[in-house]
């Protein structure tokens, strides 16, 4: 008998559920445009309508979700837009291949680059880039496995951390930008196949990593890890979601934002690598907190 109160006891001292994602939205977005597609990172505003996205070929879109009892059943946008270089002149096929995006608050954005490795921040439009200083370990980094998320904290520090960590046991690094300089000291662990492909701070400041696997005879698979970020590094992982192969398409985008009901929603956009036979997919997820 006292063992079984022991039992009880602990029990009592846990949760019922773990924090669970439910599907929300699934759209498959499709529009009659030049350069239309490869997007590879997605911010979305607070109200959970205004959005901006940004393709691997150095383009964007500015739009709004139509929503009908909060889920997007349509899109309404500005058209595509071209990013600049730092002297405002067009961007080399090389230079264009723009992965991670970030809201700055400010109504600017910082961008992450994939084969020649960078960060550059559009303050105003993107019309003309700002070049953050790089850091001198970005020149290991592989030609197109690199600085594919990016994401900003509540402080305004950037974060940004490469598809491939090399190994498979091998951590990623995680490159950190503050008070114009970047360190490496951080890390996230790596586990199993899956590549880091984007990255967000949600609104209770913990740190949300989206990452895939591939394997031609099934599709994508999508994982998404959530971590507190404490003095010790990246702390308390919790595997929020894994999706059967298939399930999506290439989802590559990730924007962690709260509705005015408290629901913390992960809206993600799948990558077509301008290819007929896959989509441009809209996903979102609502985070339901563990019931206590």
């Amino acid at each position: 008998m006292k063992g079984f109160i022991a039992v009880i006891l602990v029990l009592l001292t846990l949760p019922a559920f773990a924090d669970t994602l439910r599907l929300g939205s699934k759209y498959i977005w499709n529009e009659n445009l030049t350069d239309f597609g490869g997007f590879s990172g997605i911010d979305v505003n607070d109200d959970g309508i205004g959005f901006i996205t940004i393709s691997d070929r150095g383009r964007i879109v500015r739009g709004q979700f139509l929503r009908a009892d909060g889920k997007i059943i349509g899109i309404k946008h500005s058209g595509v837009e071209q990013l600049k270089g730092t002297a405002a002149e067009p961007l080399s096929t090389d230079d264009s291949d723009s992965e991670g995006l970030a809201l700055d608050g400010k109504g600017g954005f910082y961008v992450s680059f994939e084969i020649n490795h960078r960060v550059w921040h559009y303050p105003n439009s993107p019309d003309q880039a700002v070049s953050l200083p790089p850091s001198p370990d970005f020149a290991q980094l592989s030609r197109n496995s690199s600085l594919e998320s990016l994401a900003i904290d509540a402080n305004g520090t950037l974060y940004t951390l490469p598809e491939r960590s090399g190994e498979w046991d091998r951590p990623f690094p995680v490159f950190r930008y503050q008070n114009g300089v970047w360190d490496r000291s951080l890390s996230i662990p790596r586990r199993g196949r899956y590549l880091a492909v984007g990255a967000d701070f949600g609104p209770d400041g913990k740190f949300y990593l989206l990452e895939r696997d591939f394997l031609w005879y099934r599709g994508f698979t999508n994982r998404i890890r959530r971590f507190d970020l404490t003095s010790a590094g990246f702390t308390n992982e919790v595997t929020l979601l894994t999706t059967e192969f298939g399930e999506h398409d290439n989802l590559e985008g990730l924007a962690v934002w709260q509705d005015q009901g408290g629901i913390i929603h992960l809206t993600m956009i799948s990558d077509d690598n301008m290819f007929l036979l896959q989509d441009t997919e809209i996903v979102e997820y609502l985070l339901e907190p563990a019931q206590k």
